[in-house]
């Protein structure tokens, strides 16, 4: 499933390829993540440490 077709609240899983933007945190493939809403070509996510991360909009992923 594309993230953005992801309900906003839900808890995700990355299992495609990875895109960040530049400077950004680095996320696993696997990371279970907390998704907060898109803002742009990227998302708001939260991570298991409870830091912000941004993945791109169109990342495959699945809801855990």
């Amino acid at each position: 499933m594309k993230l953005y077709d992801v309900p906003e609240g839900s808890k995700i899983r990355v299992i495609g390829e990875i895109k960040i933007p530049p400077s950004a945190p680095d996320i696993a493939i696997n990371e279970e993540l907390t998704f907060c809403r898109i803002d742009g070509m990227y998302s708001l996510c939260i991570n298991s440490n409870h830091k912000f991360v941004h993945l791109v909009a169109w990342a495959e992923v699945e809801i855990i």
